[in-house]
C-alpha cells in the first residue's frame, strides 16, 4: 500500500512495509505542476500492464514496479485492486502512477483539491 500526501507543491508517494521491496521504490516525488488529476479505478488492474522492467508481477496478488506499455512507463503498486488510484502525470518519468491506498476517495479528493 501507499501513502499520498502533499508536501508544499510536491505530491509524495510513500511505498510502505514490503511494497517498498516489490516496487523497488520506496517514494516517488513529483511537482503538482505535472500533476494532471487522480481517478479511483478498481477495474485498471485487469487491463494489459506491459512488460515489467524492473519490478513484481504475480497476477491476483501483486503488480508493483515499472511497467512499459505502449512507450510509456507506468508506476504500479497494488495488491488489492478494490483500492486502486490512478495519478495522471505529465512530463514525468512515469505517465501514471497506479498505487493502493487506504481510503481512494479521500486520496483522489487530496489530490484534486491540491491542483485548485
Amino acid at each position: 500500500m501507499a501513502l499520498v500526501h502533499i508536501d508544499g507543491e510536491d505530491l509524495v508517494v510513500v511505498m510502505e512495509g514490503l511494497d517498498k521491496l516489490w516496487a523497488l521504490k520506496s517514494s516517488l516525488t513529483i511537482p503538482l505542476a505535472n500533476v494532471r488529476g487522480a481517478t479511483e479505478d478498481p477495474g485498471i488492474s485487469a487491463e494489459p500492464k506491459g512488460i515489467r522492467a524492473p519490478g513484481s508481477h504475480v497476477p491476483g496478488v501483486i503488480t508493483a514496479g515499472t511497467f512499459h506499455l505502449d512507450g510509456e512507463k507506468v508506476f504500479w503498486d497494488v495488491k488489492d485492486p478494490s483500492k486502486a488510484v490512478v495519478i495522471e502525470l505529465a512530463d514525468e518519468r512515469y505517465s501514471r502512477l497506479v498505487v493502493q491506498v487506504e481510503d481512494p476517495r479521500a486520496t483522489v479528493a487530496l489530490v484534486e483539491n491540491a491542483l485548485r
